[in-house]
């Protein structure tokens, strides 16, 4: 019998690592950043599925396009980075507030008790990404948008902008502990979240690591609910409540990716 047991284990472990196999090569294969796809294009993956046809027929009525990352736990950050970059290359006044705030992003890390040495290259490396898409004038804002895209499809660089922004994310959890601890679920403590579900690579984000990130650098961001939700409306949620959206992204379970508005 004990025999038997454990040939059911061994396959149950040879399933699973199969299935991690399977994931990593499509996750390997998809771009980091794509280029910019007409939304329609959803449709596509939902053929035969009239609730999510229906809902990407509506939401077309307000997005034209769609831009997709790889699925590997990092979309959110990836995709809310490279959609505020966006925006920034043809908003010069956002842009030169942001540099300021991104600047000394890393001494607020420090007073809340972050290793100087552990930020200091993901922290050059932001910056760098930073420099790269200043909009200097009109004339270069397809060069410089055609940079950013480059830029994030470059593992290096692209990685080292989402592990910044996942200790900024932590940070803030630990600056406002008493407020983000009414978030958690189960019985985390904010120190063990931030370090178990926000500071390591390729863990999904939920409302509390978007909450957390706008709060902590002041961008308005909206939420597109793709799912199988009542009615044919895709709900729509903006973080900070109230706040006026500067990166549009859309939401399918256990993914993140950018939206055009039209």
């Amino acid at each position: 019998m004990e025999s038997v047991g454990n040939n059911d284990a061994n396959r149950d472990e040879l399933i699973i690592q199969q299935q991690r196999e399977i994931e990593k090569e499509i996750s390997d294969s998809t771009p980091l950043v794509s280029g910019q796809l007409p939304l329609t294009c959803l449709r596509e993956e939902y053929n035969g599925d009239e609730i999510f046809t229906e809902k990407i027929r509506e939401l077309s009525k307000k997005y034209k396009f769609i831009r997709r990352t790889r699925p590997d736990g990092n979309c959110f950050f990836r995709a809310f980075a490279y959609s505020y970059l966006e925006y920034l290359i043809t908003n010069n006044t956002a842009y030169q507030e942001f540099k300021i705030l991104a600047e000394a992003s890393k001494d607020k890390l420090v007073q809340l008790g972050f290793p100087s040495f552990t930020l200091e290259d993901f922290h050059e490396t932001f910056m760098d990404v930073i420099k790269r898409v200043n909009p200097t004038n009109s004339e270069e804002n397809e060069k410089v948008k055609n940079e950013l895209h480059t830029v994030f499809n470059e593992q290096g660089y692209s990685d080292y902008v989402v592990v910044y922004l996942r200790l900024i994310t932590s940070g803030k959890l630990q600056e406002d502990a008493d407020f983000y601890q009414n978030f958690i679920e189960g019985d985390f403590s904010i120190e063990e979240f931030r370090h178990q579900e926000v500071e390591p690579m390729y863990k999904e984000s939920d409302h509390i690591h978007i909450i957390a990130l706008c709060t902590a650098l002041g961008v308005g961001v909206r939420v597109e609910y793709l799912d199988r939700g009542e009615g044919d409306q895709v709900k729509a949620h903006d973080f900070p409540e109230g706040s006026e959206p500067k990166v549009y992204l859309i939401y399918r379970p256990g993914h993140y990716d950018i939206l055009y508005p039209n």
